[in-house]
């Protein structure tokens, strides 16, 4: 069997080259983000997986207090997560377009920044992030710097801002 393998027992950002059992990160002393042009630590860096995760879930939190208060629902109610997912979702496309950040990345110092271009995500990448990142399965198959399929396929990296 050839190719890569991410496996999260060996530690972060380590990928095995399946024809040799060797990482690449322990072949290359490479730091996540290097690979796509972004510094090693500070401003810029890679945010870490736990800020994200944490972020996301400042995110979807404000999404079930605006849906309880606006909308009236009750916890109880089997509509209410699907209302839920949609707001976060739309918070997520418009906050990301308009801003470049949602409230839980801006709260804990990140924001989204398109890799290899200094033009804003824009509404396209905006709405794939988003769509990717509401069947959630694809923040866990990460690269070897870290980053979600979600934010592969949109062109996306989340960045820290402190």
């Amino acid at each position: 069997m050839t190719g890569h393998f991410d496996c999260a027992a060996l530690g972060p950002n380590k990928v095995v080259n399946m024809s040799n059992g060797i990482s690449a990160a322990d072949q290359s002393h490479e730091y996540a983000g290097k690979r796509l042009g972004l510094p090693e630590e500070g401003v810029d860096s890679l945010a870490p997986v736990m800020r994200r995760f944490a972020g996301t879930a400042i995110d979807w939190f404000l999404a079930m207090g605006i849906v309880l208060l606006v909308f009236g629902q009750e916890l109880e109610d089997p509509r209410t997560n699907f209302w839920i997912l949609g707001t976060w979702a739309l918070m997520g496309v418009v906050s990301v377009w308009l801003f470049s950040f949602t409230t839980g990345q801006l709260v804990l110092g990140m924001r989204v920044v398109r890799v290899g271009a200094e033009e804003r995500v824009g509404l396209v990448r905006a709405l794939i992030r988003s769509a990717l990142l509401s069947i959630v399965v694809p923040a866990f198959f990460v690269d070897i710097d870290g980053r979600g399929l979600h934010d592969r396929l949109s062109g996306t990296a989340v960045v820290r801002t402190r």
